[in-house]
C-alpha cells in the first residue's frame, strides 16, 4: 500500500512538473535567418514591463539562462538609464555603443486567472440539506476551500538582430501557475531552445 501511494505521488509530481512548462502557441523565424548563432556574442536580455522589480529580475534570470548557453549576456537595464528606456530612439544609441549585437526581448501579453471548481463544494455541509443550500444560496457564493484558481501567463519572446534591426525569430507561449520566476524563466528559454532546433535553427 505504500509502495502505491509513493508510486502514485511521484507520478502526480511529475505530471505537475511537465505541466508547468510553457505551452506554445505560436512560433515563427524569419525567412532570411537559416541558422542562429549567438554563441560568444553579445546579447541584452530587455523584459518589457512597468514593473521595474520584476524587469530587472526577469532580465538577470534570462541573462543567467543566456550565459549558461555560451551567450555573452547582459541585462538592459544595466546599459541605458530608465528615463529614456521607452523611446526607441534614445535606446538604440546606448545599445550600439555598449556593441550588443542581438536582444532577446520577453513581453508579457496577458494574464488569465481562472476559478475551477472541486468536488469538495457538493459535500460541503451547506449542499447536503435543501433548506440549508436555500439560506446559504441567498447569501453566499462561496465555499471556502470548494474551487482552486489557476493562473495562466502568456508571454511574448522576440529575437532581434540589433545591428541590422531584424526579428529573427518569435513565438507567443503559456504557463499556467508559475511558482518562482527563476524556473518560469528557465523553463521559457529551454522551450524557446527546443522550438529553435525544430526549426533546425540551432544545432
Amino acid at each position: 500500500m505504500n509502495k502505491s501511494i509513493v508510486s502514485t505521488c511521484a507520478v502526480l509530481v511529475l505530471t505537475a512538473t511537465v505541466a508547468a512548462g510553457p505551452k506554445f502557441l505560436a512560433v515563427w523565424k524569419s525567412p532570411d535567418v537559416a541558422r542562429l548563432n549567438l554563441a560568444g556574442k553579445k546579447v541584452a536580455a530587455l523584459a518589457i514591463t512597468d514593473d521595474q522589480s520584476l524587469q530587472m529580475s526577469a532580465e538577470e534570470a534570462l541573462t543567467r539562462e543566456l550565459t549558461a548557453r555560451g551567450v555573452n549576456g547582459i541585462a538592459a537595464y544595466k546599459l541605458l538609464p530608465r528615463p529614456e528606456m521607452k523611446d526607441g530612439d534614445k535606446a538604440k544609441g546606448w545599445f550600439e555603443r555598449a556593441g550588443v549585437d542581438g536582444v532577446v526581448a520577453l513581453r508579457p501579453v496577458r494574464k488569465d486567472t481562472e476559478k475551477v471548481y472541486t468536488s469538495a463544494v457538493w459535500s460541503s455541509a451547506y449542499y447536503q440539506n435543501f433548506w440549508g443550500y436555500y439560506n446559504y444560496g441567498w447569501t453566499s457564493v462561496y465555499v471556502p476551500g470548494s474551487s482552486t484558481e489557476t493562473t495562466t501567463i502568456v508571454v511574448e519572446t522576440l529575437i532581434y538582430n540589433v545591428r541590422s534591426g531584424e526579428l529573427m525569430w518569435a513565438a507567443t507561449s503559456e504557463t499556467k501557475d508559475p511558482k518562482q520566476l527563476q524556473s518560469f524563466i528557465k523553463d521559457l528559454v529551454n522551450g524557446c531552445v527546443d522550438e529553435m532546433k525544430k526549426m533546425k535553427m540551432v544545432g
